[in-house]
């Protein structure tokens, strides 16, 4: 925007339909509902435990299967985060790891534990870290 103009912003209250209302019924709608909803994100490794790095076609694929599953994914892979932990015999283990998020009404723990297990198989982990956050829908 041109010199120090403010752009004036307006709120305005989410409508959503009475199902998804608090005290649900009737099918009309209803003001200043938030969503409640889940924050689920994946920590995928950048290279295997030899240092390779995996192909950029299996982070596609990955985005794919998630835009596709829930109509949209948000994928942090121009700056991957270090992850840090201690293996069995006390040595820290260290991944340079990307973060993809998806946003959900639910938790499916069936669908997300067979993903899981699909991708600790493709990107040789001992385990791919999952987890789900609850969240509301500003």
């Amino acid at each position: 925007m041109p010199g120090n103009a403010v752009r004036n912003w307006t709120l305005t209250p989410v409508l959503l339909p009475a199902s998804r209302a608090a005290n649900g019924g009737g099918g009309s709608l209803r003001q200043t509902e938030f969503a409640a909803m889940y924050l689920i994100q994946l920590f995928l490794p950048l290279r295997d435990n030899e240092g390779v790095a995996f192909p950029k076609a299996m982070y596609d694929q990955v985005r794919a299967d998630l835009a596709e599953h829930f109509g949209g994914v948000t994928a942090f892979v121009r700056s991957p985060a270090v992850g840090l932990w201690e293996d069995d015999d006390g040595d820290v283990q260290r991944d340079d790891v990307v973060l993809l998020e998806v946003m959900a009404d639910h938790v499916d723990h069936g669908w997300w534990a067979a993903y899981r297990k699909r991708l600790e198989q493709e990107f040789r982990q001992d385990e791919v870290l999952v987890r789900a956050t609850r969240a509301e829908r500003l």
